[in-house]
């Protein structure tokens, strides 16, 4: 029981003295130097575009900071407006062990537009690095460089690209869904990602080709696979319960099958669940033509993966929003407080279904007219809408 007692003790102790070595060294750590990037720009001006995402933009090398002791430094690159004194910075890369972050045009970008940046209008910004030392402190004081300055044109970037997805492959009808190939996991519809936390969602038209597979109820007409390859995809667990599995799986089975219809999915990788609501998107609101009392259909058009009016009267300063299938399960709205959005302009729009909408916003008309409408809800990490005054 003693010698128990002692290799505890010493146990313990070592655990103490290494913390308090640890703890002398931090405090006696000192700020000798800065961080300071060493590298050349090798430009002053960029300009980004679709050609050149995912080519290198820049490293940047830095000299890490000296605070006259070793310790480990956590290093990250930041990015803001020039003249902004890095009010609202953009974390650009860390660099724990090495002394550059290394950046392509296409993360660069992504920074850019989540800075606020407008696409195809140059801006001039400004990089740093902050510098602190890595310990078990709650709040470190940071350290910073000097920061250098470039101008830079950012791009539009497609939505599909900046949210992880997974595939559906399926007994699709080429023509019909827009050039998707018929059990073809590279060429087959998406679901994304909006919080990229393995929950995965959309809107999909599904038509279905018959020619060369049986149209059987219980065959079921697709599976999910979470690349562009049938590396482990998933179908049905043989409950038609919503549940996934790898091993020996159904291929999902499709409400009114082989019935072409547009549906509202969702799967969620963390619980191997998924879920398929069949979708009939309308206009509603009292400025539209049946008020709060129904709403007016919008059409699925495959070739663009949208819904559509051609044209509608709606009367100016009055409030609209979307719904599906006449119930409130799914309202399409702004994110929150109304928003009144201007004539050909596309704007971001949220689905309530997926716990994005604050209280219960509306559209308001902006004037009293005709218009076409457009929801694009193919990637529910970017729902948009456009309405034209016609």
């Amino acid at each position: 029981m003693k010698n128990i007692f002692k290799i505890l003790f010493a146990t313990i102790l070592g655990v103490f003295l290494s913390s308090c070595d640890r703890d002398d060294t931090l405090a006696v750590a000192e700020l000798k130097s800065n961080p300071d990037i060493i590298s050349s720009l090798s430009a002053t001006s960029y300009v980004i575009n679709d050609t050149n995402l995912s080519n290198t933009f820049e490293t940047i090398v830095f000299k890490k900071a000296n605070f006259g002791v070793n310790v480990e430094t956590e290093n990250q690159l930041e990015l803001a407006l020039a003249g902004t004194s890095f009010a609202k910075p953009i974390n650009l890369g860390v660099a724990t062990s090495d002394n550059y972050v290394k950046l392509t045009y296409q993360e660069l970008n992504n920074a850019l537009i989540n800075l606020g940046l407008v696409p195809n209008t140059p801006a001039d910004v400004e990089v740093r690095v902050k510098s602190n030392i890595k310990s078990s402190i709650e709040s470190p004081t940071y350290v910073y460089s000097s920061p250098i300055s470039f101008k830079v044109t950012p791009f539009k970037a497609n939505p599909d690209d900046l949210f992880p997805k997974i595939y559906m492959p399926g007994i699709w009808d080429e023509v019909a869904l827009g050039g998707y190939a018929e059990w073809d996991a590279t060429n087959s519809p998406a679901l994304y990602s909006s919080k990229k936390n393995n929950v995965y969602a959309g809107f999909q038209y599904m038509a279905f080709k018959s020619a060369s597979y049986p149209l059987d109820p219980d065959n079921g007409a697709f599976k999910f696979t979470p690349g562009a390859s049938w590396d482990n995809d998933m179908g049905d667990d043989h409950t038609r319960t919503g549940k996934l599995t790898k091993d020996g799986e159904w291929n999902i089975k499709v409400p009114d099958y082989p019935v072409a219809n547009t549906f509202f999915i969702k799967v969620d990788l963390a619980n191997m669940t998924y879920s398929l609501e069949k979708a009939n998107m309308g206009i509603i609101g009292e400025a539209t033509p049946n008020g709060w009392n129904s709403q007016v259909d919008l059409a699925y058009n495959p070739s663009t993966m949208k819904f559509e009016i051609a044209s509608i009267a709606l009367t100016g300063g009055k409030v609209f929003k979307f719904r599906n299938n006449d119930s409130w399960s799914i309202k399409i709205q702004p994110a929150s407080g109304d928003v009144t959005p201007v004539s050909g302009k596309e704007v971001q729009v949220y689905n309530s279904a997926e716990g994005t909408v604050k209280d219960d916003p509306s559209f308001i008309c902006p004037e009293t007219g005709n218009y076409k409408i457009v929801l694009d809800l193919h990637n529910s990490g970017y729902y948009s809408m456009t309405i034209t005054k016609l």
